[in-house]
């Protein structure tokens, strides 16, 4: 019975909202139309401007490669990478405005446990390296986008370095 009532009320506003535009000339249309849409561009700039040093960030860029290079991620796999581009930054191991001879400093054992989503304090073996490994060289390898062969590269190094800890 409510989507009975619920619809003809829908259907009356709707009514009412059509009669007054028709009686509405075109150009106050026209002119409302572009009021709208001159605020809504003005609301966009103090937007961006005010929080795009937030909203154009890693993550975002990260989700325009994911639709366009790297089909088939979840935000969770996102998420992930994103926790290893900033664990690698925080080292200063990664950085986008670096070429690839400014990051070839040494990982620390501690720094490639947590490029691996490995916890240091649980006894790893060497099949959880490597599923952790393949679990995110899936993501990150150069076939799949040639723009982040800097990080599949980064991600070999630490797995070499958590495989000779665990030896």
């Amino acid at each position: 019975m409510n989507i009975i009532i619920y619809t003809v009320v829908i259907l009356t506003i709707f009514y009412f909202l059509l009669r007054l535009i028709t009686k509405i000339s075109s150009r106050k249309i026209s002119k409302g139309l572009r009021f709208l849409i001159i605020i809504g561009l003005i609301a966009l700039a103090v937007l961006f401007a005010i929080g795009g040093k937030f909203l154009l960030t890693l993550p975002l860029t990260l989700a325009s490669l994911a639709l366009l290079k790297l089909k088939g991620l979840s935000i969770f796999q996102l998420i992930s990478l994103f926790r290893l581009i900033q664990t690698l930054r925080r080292s200063g191991r990664f950085s986008f405005n670096q070429t690839g001879s400014n990051n070839v400093s040494s990982i620390s054992v501690s720094e490639a446990y947590k490029i691996l989503n490995l916890d240091m304090n649980k006894k790893v073996t060497k099949e959880d390296v490597n599923k952790a490994y393949i679990k995110i060289q899936k993501k990150i390898h150069p076939d799949i986008s040639p723009e982040t062969s800097r990080l599949s590269s980064i991600v070999n190094e630490a797995k070499d370095i958590v495989l000779k800890d665990i030896s």
